[in-house]
């Protein structure tokens, strides 16, 4: 493992700065501590910062050697979930009902240690553009700072982005070309029938056996309707009606996700979405609402910046210790608004089995999204290497002129 000495060595100050993060979590656009936080250490090591893109987020302006030559972009995310914290130890936070608990805070510090450690040795000709975001725990935060001018106001080559992963043994990466993360989207069907007794069910339209057969028909998009091999995941999480159990009550409702690994596919299934619950509507004489919300869409790596990335990881840590075919997850990331917009390549950094973990951490696993979860810091001096050495081999690149 190839580690730069220079960050091994303040390994110990993005732990303090990792756990001041952590123990100080905030939600979607309200990340003002800690964007004031980042800001104020890239600003004391001589990085330039604007404000205020998509809120909270900023951007800091790392220049090398030659101001006009090209530029990348690093992005890490800031926010934390609405979450209570199981962990007891030492650094946990101390906001209740918000925890760290996807390793943000981990992000951030592997970038500030990067960004340490470029301003220290501006030796590459050009311009790293450090974006720390906010909002990527559903707030669409990458979305806000492209409207807010990221790309326009800070022109780049292509931009890349890191999350840790648990399970993946620490030392190790993975990634994969094309489609990494699948989007995500939220529909709320609301079936409107004519309430009744129960006992004289003839009187009404029952809106709870239609939502009944209509949860049955929308599985059948998966099975009858998309190609076999096209993944795509339509899960229905709740389902709401009735107040007492001799009513037949005047509506049901129910709520879930669409995940899938193309616009293609998704654009299938809110189609067919819709022209079941129109079937339905005229079988049983009921009305049928469907509200479909596209949040997220599929993040997409980009084959060649996936090469170059995959050479700098094997270079890093060895061959052995790169998965670079992984397997994709129906997980979602906003990441995926940048790399609509730029070229560019995500990766999976190994959090390890949750062995790290201090006395005081919670009885859950050590998973993402878990009250017992904490960022491994382990891979600071790791990830920050990571970056650095990313940064050093694109400027390095062969250029056509």
């Amino acid at each position: 493992m190839n580690l730069l000495e220079p960050i091994v060595a303040f390994q110990s100050d993005l732990k303090t700065i990792r756990r001041d993060l952590h123990a100080h979590p905030e939600l979607c656009y309200e990340e003002h501590r800690t964007s004031d936080t980042i800001a104020r250490l890239l600003e004391d090591w001589g990085i330039p910062v604007v404000r205020g893109l998509g809120g909270t987020g900023l951007v800091g302006v790392l220049e090398g050697t030659d101001r006009n030559g090209p530029a990348i972009g690093l992005r890490a995310d800031m926010d934390a979930l609405p979450l209570q914290e199981l962990n007891t130890f030492e650094h946990a936070s101390v906001n209740p009902g918000k925890m760290h608990a996807c390793g943000h805070d981990g992000h951030c510090a592997m970038l500030l240690g990067a960004a340490r450690h470029l301003a220290a040795h501006r030796d590459f000709p050009g311009t790293v553009y450090l974006i720390f975001q906010p909002a990527e725990e559903g707030g669409g935060g990458g979305k806000a700072m492209i409207d807010d001018g990221l790309f326009t106001r800070f022109p780049m080559e292509a931009v890349f982005g890191m999350h840790n992963w648990p399970g993946i043994p620490v030392g190790s990466f993975a990634v994969t070309p094309g489609p990494m993360m699948a989007s995500s989207n939220d529909f709320r069907i609301v079936v409107r029938g004519k309430g009744t007794h129960a006992a004289l069910p003839h009187l009404g339209i029952d809106p709870v056996m239609i939502a009944v057969q209509l949860a049955q028909s929308l599985q059948t998009i998966l099975t009858r309707n998309k190609k076999p091999i096209d993944t795509a995941v339509l899960s229905i999480t709740q389902i709401h009606a009735g107040t007492t159990t001799n009513i037949v009550p005047d509506e049901a409702e129910m709520v879930g996700t669409v995940r899938t690994f193309t616009i293609e596919v998704l654009d299938l299934i809110e189609q067919r979405m819709h022209e079941i619950a129109r079937g339905m509507e005229l079988a049983h004489g009921a009305r049928i609402e469907v509200d479909f919300q596209r949040k997220y869409p599929p993040l997409i790596n980009h084959p060649d910046e996936t090469r170059f990335v995959t050479d700098v990881l094997r270079s890093l840590v060895g061959p052995n210790q790169v998965d670079a075919a992984t397997e994709p997850t129906m997980g979602a990331e906003d990441f995926a608004f940048m790399l609509q917009e730029k070229p560019g390549c995500y990766v999976f950094i190994g959090n390890g089995d949750g062995a790290h973990r201090e006395a005081g951490h919670g009885l859950g696993p050590c998973t993402l999204h878990n009250g017992s979860y904490d960022f491994n810091d382990d891979l600071l001096p790791l990830g920050a290497s990571f970056w650095v050495k990313l940064v050093s081999d694109w400027f390095a690149r062969p250029r056509s002129v």
